[in-house]
């Protein structure tokens, strides 16, 4: 397939010279496969993904339409994952990561369901370095019998209490604590798109990376975990800069996670409420706003012209995962929005919907092979609807007009263990109704993504 030669720049250079590094900085370390403890982890990680999509059928288009006309994208990046034991139970981590990246339309725009969970973190085609974490990790053991911890990225071998408690503090993901699964969670190795890694509604705060400042509390008790959190956002909506007036503005969350076996196989359940207060704008003071103004629903201002006030954002939702076997897997998220303001730091879903299989290699011979297959379903809420129906845009979305139906989103994925850490992906994407528009789509993407961890 023919790259692009912003892609090929950065394969002959920075990708290149990265790999070679980090052959000779890893030689050295321990596979964490023979490691039960460690005071010290250095794990690194690199991630290539290629997409395409054809050309799509489009009567029309506005502002943040995603092009009609065949399109490529394209992310790197290149993690470090450190950290070390400080005291009794008390773990620092730190992530460098490089990265860069040019997303469709040569602008984030035109889906709900965008198909590449890593274009947050790129900025253009020169690759930039930024600090993606910071934190400190302290667990306070109570008993209830032992249980081993893997070595894996932040996160360091070792043995912890079955019942204990667990603060994280400092710069890190709500991802990183919140709405794990097992099936449907890490876009560099499973699932590509944002409604297969979280809830594509689940609005929660960060920084235009998805990123932020905060706390996290997780209280282990026999089956049950039960969280709670609170993460700053960002200064103006999707924005970079954070917000760091937590007692004013801020995202908080509250996770009940249930393990449980059903015929044998393990599953767990979670339940997820969020809630973020900020400066936001409602659809339908925006509404009105247009309606007062012919002709505004053009102008990218139209939703700052009502956002001023403090208001409140909240959503709650299920997450289940099931082992079928030991080689197939069930995942299932649904999470629903209030839907009255604009999006504060994530994407443009006020119910989302998302189920799938994954299947290891195991049943076809092939250990480190990976089949995923799922579906999704995005949809508005009523005052957003309204909003880009009279012709409104905002920050990811806006035909100009809409003929509503919900977003629904095919992908499957073959995984290829090209050795213990390496893979390469194939990937389809099909996008029924992108940006809740039944007069424009489908769209198609096809994907190649390189993946190596060592």
């Amino acid at each position: 397939m023919p790259l692009h030669p912003q892609i090929l720049k950065v394969n002959r250079s920075t990708f290149n010279a990265f790999i070679a590094t980090l052959m000779l900085v890893t030689a050295g370390i321990a596979s964490a496969e023979s490691t039960e403890y460690e005071d010290i982890s250095a794990k690194y990680q690199t991630t290539y993904n290629w997409q395409k999509h054809p050309s799509l059928t489009s009567p029309y288009s506005g502002l943040n339409s995603l092009s009609a006309s065949a399109d490529k994208m394209y992310t790197f990046s290149t993690t470090a994952h450190w950290g070390t034991r400080l005291w009794q139970g008390g773990e620092l981590y730190f992530n460098p990561e490089l990265a860069s990246g040019v997303p469709f339309s040569n602008n984030l725009v035109g889906l709900g369901g965008f198909t590449n969970g890593e274009i947050t973190r790129a900025a253009g085609s020169t690759p930039k370095p930024y600090v993606q974490r910071l934190f400190v990790r302290q667990t306070w053991n109570n008993g209830g019998g032992s249980e081993k911890i893997n070595a894996d990225f932040n996160q360091m071998a070792g043995t912890v209490d079955k019942n204990r408690f667990v603060l994280t503090a400092g710069n890190f993901s709500t991802l990183d604590v919140f709405d794990d699964n097992s099936y449907a969670k890490d876009p560099r190795t499973q699932f590509m798109n944002w409604g297969n890694w979280t809830y594509s509604a689940f609005d929660y705060s960060a920084d235009a990376r998805g990123f932020g400042w905060g706390f996290a509390g997780e209280l282990y008790q026999d089956a049950w975990v039960f969280r709670f959190g609170r993460m700053t956002g960002p200064k103006v909506p999707n924005g970079l800069p954070l917000d760091f007036a937590l007692g004013k503005h801020y995202g908080d969350q509250v996770e009940i996670e249930h393990g449980h076996d059903l015929n044998g196989q393990p599953g767990k359940v979670r339940l997820l409420a969020f809630r973020n207060r900020a400066v936001l704008a409602s659809f339908s003071d925006a509404t009105a706003y247009l309606l007062a103004h012919p002709g505004a629903g053009t102008d990218p201002q139209t939703i700052f012209n009502v956002r001023g006030d403090v208001k409140t954002k909240y959503g709650l939702g299920v997450n289940l995962e099931q082992a079928i076997n030991t080689d197939i897997g069930f995942f299932l998220r649904a999470m629903k929005t209030d839907g009255r303001t604009e999006t504060v730091a994530f994407t443009e879903v006020d119910d989302s919907f998302s189920s799938g299989f994954l299947f290891k290699g195991n049943l076809w011979g092939r250990s480190n092979d990976t089949v995923g297959l799922s579906m999704m379903q995005n949809q508005l809420s009523n005052d957003r609807r309204r909003y880009l129906e009279a012709g409104g845009i905002s920050f990811f979305i806006g035909d100009g007009a809409l003929n509503y139906k919900p977003e629904n989103i095919f992908e499957g994925f073959y995984s290829l263990g090209v050795s213990k850490s390496i893979w390469v992906t194939g990937d389809y994407q099909r996008i029924q109704n992108p940006a809740y528009n039944a007069s424009r789509g489908p769209v198609n993407v096809f994907a190649v993504r390189f993946h190596a961890e060592f």
